[in-house]
């Protein structure tokens, strides 16, 4: 069961279905809830109006309001009260057997913050206002004892108890202040035997013990406590007070719920949805839940497939014989894997240095062609972008054009007109779409050395073997110079 705004509303989850089972509305924010019964059907909910209502598991059963804004709720199963701590320095017990206001508990503080019950022997705990901490005996309704805080807060003045949970034994106990404190007492004692500080200064919103048996199967040393403000969530051991993990989820953090017997927290926070976290170290996974232990195992498996061969390089025989190393095949240095090697990074790097010791040279030089290669590209110029196709004839018509062009300069003459025609039809095969292919499709390149293309243009092949001719003359007469 979760509860949380905005609109303010219950959330009931069924595990089995790992899904929400229904939702109820509320009229006001609800500051604090108890489930009264082993399963859903039967909670109390003190809300911020200073109401407390009864739900059953169809609706609202019943409706009372607290003389003072309440703060905390606990449930004493034994005389069916419910306790209400708030603004004053009483703690309301509402009788359910009864349906009446019983006589309030009268504490010694200004306020009540946290109202808890201890699991082994129905003391009463309440966790003040002034930073002590007040021990009610239910039998007689009497104050039986108290703590002083043994944290300073920034003004000199104690900081307040923001969190209270009694262990399991019934003689430990777990003290939150609005510090970021954690106090660990042994209820026979009147001193701490453990501090612990949240280093964020932040309220500790919820404490959690955490026995040995959650982690039996890892033979867990010693119990654990999980103590949680608005910014993380931290486990360390309540002997020794050794930290053990912490996590800092995306959201602030409300609350923790750790199921029982199991690793998985789930942590309602300033968020739409429940977060959940889930820690094998502390306890397998829940019956419904089992197919976390199979992501885990998969988890782990894959970290170590990442990280077996991260220090080596993988080489084909061809590179063992270019870097000198193939006398090392069939020895330990050399692991075999499908088609080559596995090689240890730095006896690589070691035997390509020397193999190839004007490598980084090479590699500067080829590195400032390029710049300087980059560099002309990015000045401004004119150019005309040739397609691939064709190449010779688009620089023909091109060429064509620009004849055109230098033409009008002369005034007159039948030579301009032919000029301008020829440019007119050069324009015309580049821009028409119809002659788009010629010069992006490679079927229609032009083959000059076909036997026909020579045929049609017997004037462009006489002047190409001109062309050579001279060339050959001119590099007979440099070579006999």
């Amino acid at each position: 069961m979760a509860t949380g705004v905005y609109k303010p509303q219950i959330r009931v989850f069924e595990f089995a279905d790992l899904s929400m089972k229904f939702d109820r509305h509320t009229d006001n924010e609800n500051v604090d809830f108890v489930i009264l019964s082993d399963d859903w059907t039967k909670s109390v909910h003190l809300q911020s109006d200073r109401a407390v209502e009864f739900h059953n598991e169809g609706q609202m059963h019943y409706r009372v309001r607290t003389p003072k804004f309440g703060r905390s709720l606990a449930y004493h199963s034994p005389s069916c009260d419910v306790l209400v701590g708030g603004a004053g320095n009483e703690v309301f017990r509402i009788n359910i057997d009864q349906g009446r206001f019983m006589t309030p508990l009268a504490t010694q503080g200004s306020g009540v913050n946290v109202v808890r019950v201890n699991p082994a022997h129905q003391l009463f705990g309440f966790g003040m206002e002034d930073g002590g901490v007040e021990f009610w005996d239910p039998r007689v309704r009497t104050r039986i004892g108290s703590l002083p805080s043994h944290v300073g807060g920034q003004d000199g003045a104690a900081p307040e108890v923001s969190s209270l949970a009694f262990r399991q034994d019934g003689l430990g106990m777990a003290v939150g202040t609005a510090s970021g404190h954690v106090l660990l007492y042994d209820l026979r004692q009147a001193r701490p035997w453990q501090i612990k500080d949240q280093r964020f200064g932040l309220p500790v919103k919820t404490l959690e013990w955490l026995e040995p048996s959650r982690g039996v199967h890892i033979e867990a040393p010693e119990a654990r406590v999980l103590s949680a403000d608005a910014r993380s969530i931290k486990l360390w051991g309540a002997t020794s007070g050794k930290p053990f993990t912490a996590i800092e989820p995306p959201a602030a953090v409300n609350d923790v719920c750790v199921v029982p017997d199991s690793g998985l927290l789930l942590v309602a926070g300033e968020a739409s949805e429940l977060q959940s976290f889930f820690i094998p170290q502390l306890g397998p996974a829940p019956k419904w839940a089992s197919f976390l232990e199979n992501l885990t195992e998969e988890m782990e498996t894959t970290s170590q497939q990442h990280s077996v061969y991260d220090d080596y390089k993988f080489v084909v025989p061809r590179e063992l014989e270019a870097l000198g190393l193939s006398h090392l095949v069939g020895t330990k240095v050399l692991k075999p894997y499908m088609h080559g090697f596995f090689v240890d990074l730095r006896l690589y790097e070691r035997a390509k240095a020397i193999a190839n010791p004007f490598a980084y040279e090479e590699y500067k030089m080829r590195r400032v062609e390029e710049k300087l290669a980059e560099a002309r590209e990015s000045r401004i110029r004119a150019t005309t972008k040739l397609p691939k196709v064709n190449r010779a004839l688009a620089q023909r018509l091109l060429s064509l054009q620009k004849a055109e062009e230098d033409g009008e300069k002369r005034a007159g003459g039948r030579q301009r007109k032919k000029a301008k025609a020829a440019a007119q039809t050069a324009g015309a095969v580049l821009e028409d779409s119809r002659f788009r292919d010629m010069f992006a499709d490679p079927d229609f390149e032009v083959n000059v050395e076909a036997d026909e293309f020579k045929q049609l243009h017997t004037t462009s092949t006489k002047r190409q073997q001109k062309e050579a001719a001279r060339r050959r003359d001119e590099g007979d007469s440099s070579d006999e110079e």
